[in-house]
């Protein structure tokens, strides 16, 4: 609209003829009748935006695992003619723009656009480029980092004015954003990057306060109200080990998540069937699958360049994998922000050797040369062997799932990850370690059954990596050889993998669940628009 009104003022300043109301016949005089002619321009605005494709803003949190699926849905939009704006920050947009740039090459009717605002990392005491999450490494960075986010709030309402979307999707770490859409007077979706599964385990905690009566940590309790019998620890639950500001801070997701016009999941009808049916009618808020969003990734390039630089020449990744038999390498990662002490890499490191599969090990920096934590001699004697390949920083991780030589994906179960192993139908070992990854884990183990748990019984944030307990070599090791090996469990495991691989890749084509939902929510915000354009 501010585009219009802008066109139609520089139009007048130049030409400023008599402008015929063509019902009447009458003429308006422009600059003595402005309140007349402002209302012409505005039904001249409304008549032009109901018959121009629907533009959406995607806002996403300043971390991969949250930016990268989203990046991912504004390409799936666009491949739907929705013109889409991905709004982030000066450091972070270089981070998405080579994923933006590729898929601007399919020729879609619009080009995704990047627009960018400022951090305030010096004002909220960060150094200059504290941009993202991978850089938080202490509780106290990690307070000042949330803080800092914050004050994006009038960035963020100054973007919409000028970009004029006609509806939002934003991050659920975002929830100030939903107050600023909202009070525009323009829809907010909120984007939950997990399952289903875990928010209703989520909501159904926070409903009943099962926790309440549990004299310690060690207790167990069943999550009231879910469809499958779901038993947990007090130990594996957010409250154990957050702070009260972080946990205050999930309230406040909480509540803005009911304010919003519902959710986008990262996620397919068929993969939790019951948990729809229970969000909607318990929970009572609208939810709209669309994922495997990393399924719009389509040929080796895109999935090599979706998210950071990679450490790895990417034919030395792809011979490795070539030389290895089909289903015989177990893929080991724990997600871009996930931190282990030295003893902890050490252990894996061990495990991994004693399990006897060829590997590949994505190991976050922790610097050095791996000297501190690699047992003596193991470059040489598993990696310069071929037995193992170890990458430091980020790795390709569609591109190594999809590769037919892996055959399982031992995972901190951040949903990201967890949907990217189902997406590619490879059963996993699961090792969770904070936020909802606890509740992933059930869900793959249990209600899917295509995983089985390295015995992980205590939730750590990320700042506290120090506390957590060393899960030992010889239980790292029998966890990979019961996924790796025969038998009718891990057989069994194989084939429910497959099974929902091949529904993932259907529920995203023409016609697949998720497909169909995103075009219901696309006619959905193009009618509310416009009806309120009348």
């Amino acid at each position: 609209m501010h585009y219009l009104h802008g066109k139609v003022k520089d139009w007048l300043n130049g030409y400023r003829p008599p402008l015929v109301c063509i019902r009447s016949s009458c003429t308006i005089n422009t600059t003595e009748e402005p309140a007349l002619f402002g209302r012409l321009v505005s039904a001249i605005s409304k008549s032009f935006r109901m018959s121009q494709d629907l533009h959406i803003l995607f806002f996403p949190f300043l971390a991969p695992g949250h930016s990268i699926p989203m990046v991912d849905m504004a390409k799936l939009f666009s491949s739907r003619g929705v013109k889409s704006t991905i709004l982030t920050t000066t450091a972070n947009a270089p981070l998405i723009q080579p994923t933006v740039d590729r898929a601007n090459q399919s020729g879609h009717r619009h080009p995704i656009t990047t627009s960018v605002i400022r951090f305030p990392a010096a004002a909220a005491g960060l150094p200059d480029g504290c941009e993202n999450a991978t850089h938080v490494t202490t509780e106290e960075a990690k307070l000042k980092f949330l803080q800092a986010v914050a004050m994006l709030r009038q960035p963020f309402e100054q973007a919409l004015r000028r970009h004029n979307p006609d509806a939002v999707i934003t991050d659920f770490f975002l929830p100030w954003s939903v107050d600023v859409t909202l009070e525009l007077g323009l829809p907010c979706l909120v984007f939950q990057g997990t399952s289903l599964f875990a928010l209703c385990a989520y909501q159904s905690i926070k409903r009943h306060k099962p926790l309440e009566s549990l004299p310690s940590d060690a207790e167990s309790f069943v999550v009231p109200g879910l469809p499958h019998r779901i038993e947990m620890l007090r130990s594996q639950q957010r409250g154990s080990s957050e702070a009260p500001s972080v946990l205050e801070f999930h309230r406040q997701v909480g509540e803005a998540v009911q304010k919003s016009d519902g959710v986008m999941v990262n996620s397919f009808q068929e993969l939790e069937p019951e948990y729809a049916e229970h969000y909607r009618n318990v929970d009572g808020k609208k939810a709209w699958h669309v994922g495997p969003v990393s399924l719009c990734n389509k040929d080796v390039l895109e999935k090599f360049e979706r998210g950071d630089e990679t450490s790895i020449d990417f034919n030395k990744c792809m011979d490795w994998l070539d030389a290895k038999a089909r289903g015989s390498v177990i893929y080991v990662c724990f997600g871009s922000i996930s931190q282990f002490s030295t003893a902890q890499l050490r252990e894996i490191a061990i495990g991994l050797e004693a399990a006897d599969k060829p590997f590949v090990w994505v190991v976050r920096e922790v610097g050095g040369d791996g000297a501190e934590w690699l047992p003596e001699g193991y470059e040489e004697r598993v990696v310069g062997a071929g037995k193992g390949l170890i990458i430091r920083g980020w790795a390709p991780q569609t591109l190594i799932l999809d590769h037919p030589a892996v055959g399982g994906f031992l995972t901190h179960c951040g949903w990201n990850s967890c949907l990217e192993g189902v997406s590619a139908g490879v059963p996993m070992a699961t090792w969770p370690l904070f936020a909802e990854q606890f509740f992933n884990e059930k869900l793959i183990v249990e209600v899917l059954g295509i995983g089985i748990g390295v015995g992980v019984k205590e939730y750590a944030a990320r700042e506290h990596e120090q506390k957590r307990k060393v899960v030992m070599a010889e239980a790292i090791a029998k966890t990979v050889a019961r996924l790796m090996g025969g038998g009718e469990e891990a057989e069994g495991m194989r084939r429910r993998a497959r099974e929902l691989g091949e529904m993932a890749a259907n529920a995203v084509e023409i016609g697949g669940s998720s497909y169909v939902h995103m075009g219901d929510l696309i006619e959905e915000l193009i009618d509310r628009r416009n009806a309120e354009g009348l």
